[in-house]
């Protein structure tokens, strides 16, 4: 039984000291409160929190991290992004696909995530044709999951068309169309293909309403057998007004009119809401799934957190386009991006309560419940935790996790994952070889 101290640790009831933890088989086997620094035994950390569970993430992208930030001969926008992005897909190999999942993910756990949502939707060979494994790139990044040991939750993805009204994938989607019946069967075999990972999760994914007609959405819904159903929706003005003009309806208005959306949905982005989507989706019980860094990178929009939380809502992180990789950066630019629209300060945080602790515990709950996890510090849990050293007096009192979003606090010390130590030092225990692949992959690449 592995045994960890820490002066400080924050508990599903909150702040904790001078916590011993037992871990056994990969959770945790017991919490002893209030016990004095000369008893102490194991390992000793400043700081614990629950690993921040990822709900949101297109593994393939982090290879074009900082390609697209120079402005063409017009106004940029997602829709000239994107163009990127699928030259990028089309040119990728299995073996590059692994090697940049495989970087992404050690980012990942460095970052102090332990677990990531993966919304996976490049399936096929380059020229549109199923691989003779029909899993192939499933199984990429189930192994880029196990080489890395972060805890993954796999969300094949159904892609079909270009537009609203059906319209015809375009030349540079070729790699992610499926048939209902050839979605089954892909969904079949990738959840195979992470059957021998810990802690593994496997869910599934309309892309958009813009990619699946409802009747399509309705044939795959079964699939998910009671696993999160994930949907990019409402997350670009441009969007909403082709919804409104193809059916009379916006995004949200749509998918809550059509369907029984419930706690097991998670809406990815979810930018563009009125009043009363935004209390209904609270209402409905399903996750907003934020992606902060990637929804200003884009130029997304502002999501409507604060009525969003007023009416119950919950929410969660992902690191979607994965153009920088960082826990305390999605959470600060949330904030701040709050701040400025309502020009006020600790905009998400319950009354008198630190707004980075806020931030933190709502983030935590809603990913867990996003991606079928338990990143919680408490008996029974899987061991997902991250450590930080701050020496500093703060360190002793409840501003931790201000400190540590808000006033540049040291990044997280340590990382485990059911209960297995990922990250020393800051560092992911298989750093060089990992990126090593990566830098040989990315060359291949970038000389296309």
């Amino acid at each position: 039984m592995d045994q960890l101290y820490a002066c400080n640790v924050l508990l599903p009831s909150g702040w904790a000291k001078n916590v011993q933890l037992s871990l056994k088989e990969g959770k945790i086997a017991a919490i002893k409160s209030d016990v004095p620094p000369e008893q102490a035994v194991g390992e000793r950390h400043d700081v614990l929190l629950p690993a921040m569970p990822n709900l949101h993430s297109h593994a393939f992208q982090r290879a074009m991290a900082g390609l697209t930030e120079t402005r063409g001969a017009g106004v940029d926008s997602f829709w000239s992004w994107r163009a990127l992005m699928y030259r990028f897909a089309l040119s990728m190999t299995p073996d590059q696909m692994e090697a940049i999942a495989a970087q992404l993910y050690m980012e990942m756990l460095e970052a102090g995530f332990g677990r990531v949502g993966e919304f996976h939707y490049l399936h096929h060979d380059k020229d549109g044709n199923h691989y003779s494994n029909v899993a192939e790139m499933s199984e990429r990044i189930a192994a880029a999951a196990n080489d890395t040991g972060i805890a993954l939750t796999l969300i094949p993805v159904f892609y079909a068309h270009s537009g609203f009204g059906a319209q015809p994938p375009g030349e540079g989607q070729r790699r992610f169309i499926s048939s209902t019946e050839g979605f089954a069967r892909l969904t079949e075999a990738a959840a195979s293909s992470i059957a021998c990972l810990p802690n593994s999760r496997i869910g599934i994914a309309p892309h958009s309403l813009r990619a699946a007609t409802l009747d399509e959405i309705r044939a795959i819904l079964p699939v998910a057998n009671g696993g999160p159903i994930h949907v990019h929706v409402a997350e670009q003005t441009k969007e909403v007004e082709d919804c409104v003009s193809f059916c009379g309806a916006r995004p949200i208005e749509y998918l809550l009119a059509n369907f029984s959306v419930d706690d097991t949905w998670c809406l990815i982005h979810a930018t563009h809401m009125t009043p009363e989507e935004t209390v209904a989706v609270a209402k409905a019980g399903a996750v907003a799934g934020l992606c902060p860094i990637t929804e200003a990178n884009l130029g997304d929009g502002i999501f409507p957190a604060t009525d969003f939380l007023a009416a119950g809502g919950s929410f969660g992180i992902g690191s979607d386009s994965n153009v920088l990789i960082a826990v305390s950066d999605e959470l600060r630019q949330l904030e701040y991006s709050q701040r400025l629209a309502h020009r006020s300060r600790n905009v998400i945080a319950w009354p008198n309560r630190s707004t980075g602790q806020t931030l933190y515990d709502v983030a935590v709950k809603g990913g867990n419940k996003a991606l079928a996890a338990a990143s919680n510090v408490a008996p029974g849990e899987p061991a997902d935790l991250v450590s930080y050293n701050l020496h500093r007096p703060w360190s002793k009192d409840h501003a931790i996790l201000d400190h540590i979003i808000f006033a540049g606090a040291p990044k997280p010390d340590c990382v485990w994952v059911h209960g297995v130590k990922q990250v020393t030092g800051g560092r992911h225990h298989h750093r060089e070889r990992i990126e090593r692949r990566f830098r040989t992959a990315l060359e291949a690449l970038m000389s296309l």
